[in-house]
């Protein structure tokens, strides 16, 4: 009975790597647990081994043709981005040495003149002894001593002639000669042209500074460099061990001590230094805890926090849990003049498409993508969190297919002029912009269900993912609606109980099931506790943004618990740190942006051209549709301030008391209305036009004197009114 045939493996078989590396080397395995094999047949007798023919075993020239697995480039030559940097701080290094030596230019020429006159001196305290002969001197003076003790011999005294004629002739001679060379240099030198006579200068003047230097003695000021920071291998070693991330010496010497793998740097990347390392194994600590002591390495490293930017770098760039990326800035990366937002000079975009948002540290462009998430900004006042969060809502005014929700519970001007653009417009958070806010929230879950029924009905080869498509908005008019809520707090504050715990539920599932439906929620508030904005509508906003906090317990609260402990700190930002913030776009994804600056004039503009947009498009709808002030802005007819303020302010109400409407003007304008009266309210109504049918309105059952809005909307033009269909 003959035996079976080896079956030779097809492709895609797997291999034993040990047995791969034996048969290349001619040494198999050792397994302790098993018993010693015999020596196994070469690879190449092996059958169904597949070998490539270099790390064949028997060929002699196997390891010599081995490619060693070690880049070809240093670090910094190993891409072209790198070059330019380090091309870049080379000369910004030259330009500097450059300027600072030449403003002591002066210093150094009086400097050098005296080095030189130094040098003069010693050189001729140095040629003296040749020029006078003082070799023949010690002779002739120790013959005169022998004369003086022996008068009598005469062969003594006539040496004593010889060597005195011999020194005079000599110091005659040598001076002569010196004296020569010195007028003849000083005839050509005169006599030649300036170039020659300056470089004949520089010649002479520069061995005489030279030797006129001492051991402290130097020409050029001892510049220090404008880099604050001067990176290396033994200084980031230094560092983390201060910080307790590698075993100290107790004595040891350095060369035993365990230090990082620095798999590229430290090289200059820009404005830093940019290092990736590894953490040496067995010593128990991982990127994780090297990020955790960001404030301690920093220090270590004589710099401020700000400046180093640590991140995990994962295994898909071919990391692991103990490899870390820096970057540590020369100065403060944060500072400077704003970046102004690209979308200021944009004429359309699409909101499908990632927003630009602003800048890292590096100067890297940051976008965010909004489709499909939820946004929620948080951090101290006037640290630019509501000019960062419009960014994304501005995103949305240059795409006619986007619908806007906007709440401002401050009610104040920084969206005001969304009322050109905004399907519905809460402005303050009294009690009818209370109701006004319920009613949009119930608008919006009713269009939500609206959607998901309809979304369900399409068959999968128009919605292959139950979700919204820009073919699918397009064809079925579902623009995308942008849910915008600013000051969150003021509204829960205001609320009753049940009111509170309704709205945060409406909030809940507009911001967890509404993105397939095409809704994107932008949400914004102070330092938000448990009682401003709760955990659980907290917890499930995908990206979140936060300016400067107080202390790492507010950062937490904005960007995730624990995060600040992975470096997303928020609290490490100072006060001159406007428009700065951490943004967190995932469980392990956070960078520090400087936001793109949109100031408010450039944002009212965008909502001019966003109304246009949407007019020519037929998506002009709701609250704008009728806005008799914002038709006006479009149209550009004048209103006068006093009316379009009060119906800005009136906005939810038919009717208003007049103490409630000098509130809402102090509110909207207090340096305009701070000073404003019942009679000066009434006298500036009246001169704008304004004829009251009533000078009493009946509220909730109470009389009072007060304003009816139709008598505010009969001053303005009729043209204006025909247009918004009044």
């Amino acid at each position: 009975m003959t035996e079976p045939a080896t079956a030779v493996p097809e492709l895609g078989t797997v291999h034993d790597l040990e047995e791969h590396r034996a048969a290349r080397t001619g040494t198999a395995p050792v397994d302790l647990t098993k018993p010693t094999p015999a020596p196994a047949p070469p690879a190449a007798e092996v059958p169904g081994v597949a070998v490539e023919a270099v790390d064949r075993a028997d060929n002699p020239l196997a390891d010599w043709l081995t490619v060693p697995d070690a880049p070809v480039l240093p670090a910094w030559a190993r891409s072209r981005a790198s070059v330019i940097a380090n091309v870049r701080a080379f000369g910004r290094l030259t330009w500097w040495h450059t300027r600072y030596h030449g403003f002591r230019a002066p210093k150094y020429l009086v400097k050098a003149v005296l080095l030189a006159a130094r040098g003069f001196f010693r050189a001729a305290v140095g040629l003296w002894p040749t020029l006078s002969a003082q070799e023949h001197t010690a002779t002739v003076r120790a013959l005169r001593a022998q004369v003086k003790a022996r008068p009598e011999d005469i062969d003594l005294a006539a040496r004593l002639q010889a060597a005195h004629y011999a020194r005079t002739r000599t110091r005659r001679w040598r001076f002569g000669a010196a004296a020569v060379t010195v007028a003849t240099a000083a005839v050509g030198v005169a006599l030649a042209p300036p170039v020659l006579q300056a470089g004949i200068a520089a010649a002479v003047f520069t061995p005489l500074a030279y030797l006129g230097r001492g051991k402290e003695t130097r020409l050029l000021d001892q510049a220090a460099p404008p880099l604050k920071v001067e990176m290396s291998a033994q200084q980031l070693n230094d560092a983390l061990r201060a910080a307790g991330l590698l075993k100290s010496g107790g004595g040891k010497d350095d060369k035993d001590l365990p230090k990082v793998h620095c798999t590229m740097g430290p090289v200059r990347d820009g404005r830093g230094w940019a290092v990736i390392f590894d953490m040496p194994r067995g010593g128990g600590k991982t990127a994780s805890d090297v990020l955790a002591k960001r404030e301690v390495i920093a220090q270590e490293l004589g710099v401020d926090e700000i400046q180093v930017i640590m991140s995990r770098v994962r295994a898909a760039k071919g990391g692991n849990a103990g490899r870390v990326s820096m970057w540590v800035a020369d100065d403060d990366p944060y500072l400077g003049t704003p970046n102004p937002s690209p979308l200021e000079k944009a004429e359309k975009f699409s909101i499908w498409e990632p927003v630009p948002f602003g800048q890292d540290a590096r100067g890297n462009r940051i976008s965010v993508p909004v489709m499909w998430q939820s946004m929620f900004f948080g951090g101290l006042p006037r640290r630019g969190k509501t000019f960062t969060q419009r960014l994304l809502t501005a995103a949305g005014l240059l795409d006619p297919y986007v619908r806007h929700y906007i709440a401002d519970g401050k009610g104040g001007a920084d969206w005001m002029p969304m009322k050109a653009v905004a399907h519905r417009l809460v402005m303050g958070a009294e009690d009818d912009a209370i109701e006004a806010l319920k009613a949009m929230l119930r608008e919006l879950l009713a269009e939500m269900e609206r959607r998901f029924a309809l979304l369900r009905d399409l068959p999968t080869s128009v919605c292959p993912e139950g979700k919204l498509t820009p073919e699918i908005m397009v064809k079925y008019n579902l623009p995308v609606i942008f849910v915008t809520i600013d000051e969150l707090q003021e509204y829960f504050t205001a609320m009753e109980r049940e009111d509170r715990e309704q709205v945060i539920n409406d909030l809940c599932r507009v911001s967890r099931r509404g993105p397939a439906a095409g809704f994107i929620s932008n949400f914004a508030s102070q330092r938000p506790d448990a009682e401003s904005v709760p955990p659980k509508l907290r917890e499930i906003i995908t990206i979140r943004y936060s300016t400067q906090v107080v202390d790492r317990t507010s950062s937490d609260m904005v960007l995730g618990k624990g995060k600040a402990a992975q470096g997303a700190d928020a609290s490490v930002l100072s006060e001159d740190h406007k428009g700065v913030g951490v943004l967190v776009t995932g469980p392990a994804s956070y960078v520090t942006v400087r936001a793109d600056y949109l100031d408010g004039p450039a944002f009212a503009a965008l909502c001019r051209k966003g109304r246009a947009l949407r007019e020519t498009a037929g998506q002009l709808t709701g609250d704008a549709a009728g806005d008799v002030t914002a038709a006006a802005d479009a149209a550009g007819l004048s209103v006068p301030a006093i009316v379009s303020d009060v119906l800005e302010v009136m906005r939810h109400s038919p009717r208003m008391f007049t103490t409630d409407l000098l509130a809402g003007l102090v509110n909207l304008d207090e340096d305009v209305y701070g000073d404003f009266n019942a009679e000066r309210l009434a006298a500036e109504l009246e001169e704008a036009g304004v004829k009251r049918t009533s000078k009493q309105v009946k509220i909730s059952g109470a009389n009072g004197a007060g304003y009816q809005r139709r008598d505010i909307e009969a001053a303005v033009p009729a043209e204006i009114l025909l247009s918004v269909g009044r």
